[in-house]
């Protein structure tokens, strides 16, 4: 199967080195959320995202760009393929947890975890598997969570916090680091119930490292032998990145459900657009909902 989509850490340096040769190139450029630029050309994108930096690449023509243009002129190594050698820990047995919802006022807060080894770390890249985060498509979310789920040999699992629950919650815990943790915890918990010989866990760091290894230690026994790791850029680990991938379905499940059946459309974030909608929740209902739909520790709730 054609690869059909890439990413790539490149250096800050390397940002307007890349703008040159796409502009040399003939690529068509446009403003993108959270990115120093997109490119078309054809039917390939090619984004340039400011976390990282990173560079995704997406598009049927995604395998040459790569292996004559980003690789010989921008990454100065021959990667595709090679990841194996370049990343040999992505390809281990592990297991990768992240999350969805934590920065939005509406919805829940959706943990999710999934297994991967060398056979399915390789299956899942070759299906497109990324951060959710660089994918803005809901469709293409539903697809790819439909992929990982579909992938032969893949455990996940994906825990959904309810607006009520959270709030319960937080509540009890009064910190969204050591609420985040037993999240985590509870995720890698139940996947080494799956595959209880996984021996090393990842996430995306969030909080100290101790946190979470205390809150892992609350999940009994059954989570003794795993290894815990946390790292900036998690994401870019495909195990990680199915995990974003499966909370952020579940999340965007959720508020699309419950804006359809509370007949108001909860859009996403904690800015001015989100208080407005929020106003109208409220005049709808009473003030008592938003226990209901959204995080109520939030200052949004006060400006309301």
């Amino acid at each position: 199967m054609a690869l059909s989509s890439y990413t790539a850490v490149i250096k800050e340096g390397d940002v307007e080195k890349l703008r040159g040769i796409l502009e040399e190139r003939g690529f068509e450029f446009k403003e993108k959320q959270y990115a120093h630029y997109g490119a078309k050309k054809g039917k390939l994108n090619v984004t340039v995202y400011e976390k990282g930096p990173k560079v995704l690449v997406q598009g049927k023509e995604t395998e040459d760009f790569v292996q004559f243009i980003l690789e010989p002129e921008i990454l100065g190594e021959a990667r595709l393929g090679n990841e194996e050698v370049s990343m040999p820990e992505m390809f281990e047995p592990h297991f990768g947890v992240d999350e969805s919802g934590k920065g939005d006022f509406f919805g829940p807060l959706v943990i999710a975890g999934a297994y991967v080894n060398k056979e399915i770390a390789r299956k899942l890249m070759d299906g497109g598997v990324m951060d959710s985060k660089r994918i803005s498509s809901d469709k293409k979310i539903t697809q790819l969570a439909e992929t990982i789920r579909k992938t032969r040999g893949v455990a996940w699992e994906v825990i959904v916090l309810r607006p009520e629950k959270y709030n319960e919650l937080y509540g009890k815990f009064g910190n969204l680091n050591r609420l985040l943790a037993w999240g985590h915890a509870a995720v890698i918990r139940s996947l080494a119930e799956k595959v209880p010989s996984c021996p090393r866990a990842l996430s995306d760091q969030f909080a100290r490292e101790e946190l979470l290894q205390g809150a892992l230690k609350q999940q009994g026994e059954s989570v003794e032998h795993i290894e815990l790791q946390q790292r900036t850029k998690g994401e870019s680990d495909v195990a990680v990145a199915a995990a974003s991938i499966l909370a952020r379905e579940a999340f965007v499940d959720w508020i699309q459900r419950a804006s359809e059946k509370g007949g108001v459309k909860m859009p996403l974030g904690a800015g001015a657009h989100v208080v407005e909608s929020a106003r109208e929740i409220v005049e709808k209902y009473d003030r008592a909902i938003l226990e209901k739909v959204a995080k109520t520790h939030f200052k949004t709730t006060q400006q309301i």
